[in-house]
């Protein structure tokens, strides 16, 4: 019997999220078309997801086209799933379109992204990194005005420091306007340090939840390049060079090779105890997965299974491997 999905409180909002959720970073437009991503993301939906994460940078905006398309040929009702997307890189060439989160690029990014999702809102937006450029008080009041003309539901930031994020915070509380819910920082077991470390004090003090990316550390946690990069992998992308060496590093793969006995003897996939090892901090909202093809998403939501594997002992053993 497969474990039900479980949802949670996206920080101290009100608004919950499903603890796996469905990202489309890297692979749509690159590895999905329209019909694959509505394969995907109704598997995915099936198993209890309800949050859809996407970015204004992904493929160029094609991604959020993709996605627009594969939820009307879904029809799903609008109550039923959340959608994001995030803001800062830019489309277009230009001093005030790239690389900021001044109030103009703001207000033109969001109208832009819902024209190609073809919505009328997103639940959720994100700035993708901070803006040492423009005053927080800019960028925070823009965001706000989003949401007061029912662009958007709630904003959160992704990559910042706790010192940023804390700095919105306040400036929003001091302004009474919407303040940042939510953080999108990578997290795996290679990359804990900003999740259980840097924003230690900000879960209780401002209540910031968290959907974390990169639970399977680009796929290193998979154990698919143990023996190498295998053609059909984001390690073979053309312009993810950048992952080869990160994904064949001898120290690395050691400690994925000790992982995978723990995933054997608990029964599960190391994509599965990976996951579900991300879960297993009541810090973290949501997991995002990512999958090209049906058969990964499937496999993904069995980290369900996997946390209910996941006892203290467990976990402690994980530790000491990834110490």
């Amino acid at each position: 019997m497969s474990q039900e999905m479980e949802y949670r409180r996206l920080g101290r909002s009100g608004i919950k999220v499903s603890v796996l959720s469905f990202g489309s970073w890297v692979t749509f437009k690159n590895q999905v078309d329209v019909d694959k991503a509505v394969d995907c993301m109704a598997a995915a939906y099936d198993a209890g997801v309800n949050f859809f994460d996407n970015a204004e940078a992904y493929a160029g905006g094609e991604s959020e086209r993709i996605m627009g398309e594969a939820i009307r040929k879904l029809g799903w009702p609008r109550h039923s799933y959340l959608v994001s997307s995030k803001f800062f890189w830019g489309l277009h060439k230009g001093p005030n379109s790239r690389n900021t989160l001044n109030r103009k690029y703001l207000l033109e990014a969001v109208d832009a992204s819902l024209e190609r999702f073809g919505l009328d809102y997103l639940d959720l937006i994100y700035c993708h990194r901070a803006d040492p450029d423009t005053p927080i008080e800019e960028t925070v009041r823009a965001l706000s005005d989003v949401i007061d003309r029912g662009k958007a539901l709630y904003w959160g930031t992704s990559e910042w420091t706790a010192d940023e994020i804390r700095a919105a915070w306040d400036v929003a509380d001091r302004n009474g306007w919407h303040k940042p819910v939510t953080e999108q920082p990578q997290y795996n077991l290679f990359h804990r340090e900003r999740v259980e470390k840097e924003y230690a004090r900000l879960y209780e003090d401002i209540g910031l939840g968290t959907t974390i990316w990169s639970p399977l550390a680009s796929g290193l946690l998979t154990g698919k390049y143990l023996d190498g990069i295998p053609d059909d992998s984001r390690g073979a992308l053309e312009g993810y060079d950048w992952l080869h060496d990160k994904l064949t590093d001898g120290e690395s793969n050691a400690k994925v090779r000790a992982l995978k006995d723990v995933a054997d003897e608990l029964g599960v996939t190391l994509a599965q105890l990976s996951i579900a090892w991300c879960a297993r901090n009541p810090d973290v909202s949501t997991v995002i997965t990512g999958a090209s093809r049906v058969e990964q998403v499937h496999d993904n939501m069995g980290a369900l299974d996997a946390l209910a594997k996941l006892t203290p002992d467990v976990a402690e053993r994980i530790d000491t491997i990834f110490a």
